[in-house]
C-alpha cells in the first residue's frame, strides 16, 4: 500500500489536463459533482454509483462507552455514520483471482 492520497485538487488537476475546459470550470464541476453526492447522502441515507460502490448513511442510537484514560463510564451520543460499500465488479478488479 502506498502513502499517495489522490486528492480533490488532483481530481481536478486530471480532468484539465484531459480535456479543453479551464481548471476554474473544472473545479466548479467537481465541487458541484460533490455537492449533489453529499446531498443524497444527507437526504436519501445512500448513493450508488453504478459498477463503484454505494455510500450509506444510518443512525447510531447512543450506547455505553469507557474513556481509556480515566477509565470512566460514559454514553456516547446518537449520530449518523457514513459507510461505503464496494461493488462486486469494483471488488472483483480489486481483487482478481490469480
Amino acid at each position: 500500500m502506498s502513502d499517495n492520497t489522490l486528492t480533490k485538487a488532483d481530481i481536478v488537476e486530471r480532468i484539465y489536463e484531459q480535456t479543453s475546459r479551464n481548471r476554474a470550470e473544472v473545479k466548479e464541476q467537481v465541487e458541484d459533482l460533490l455537492g449533489i453526492m453529499k446531498q443524497a447522502v444527507k437526504q436519501d441515507y445512500a448513493l450508488l454509483i453504478s459498477g463503484f460502490g454505494k455510500f450509506e448513511a444510518y443512525d447510531k442510537k447512543a450506547r455505553k462507552g469507557r474513556n481509556p484514560q480515566t477509565e470512566e463510564s460514559i454514553i456516547l451520543d446518537p449520530r449518523t455514520v457514513c459507510v461505503f460499500r464496494l461493488s462486486r465488479k469494483f471488488r472483483s478488479e480489486l481483487n482478481p483471482r490469480e
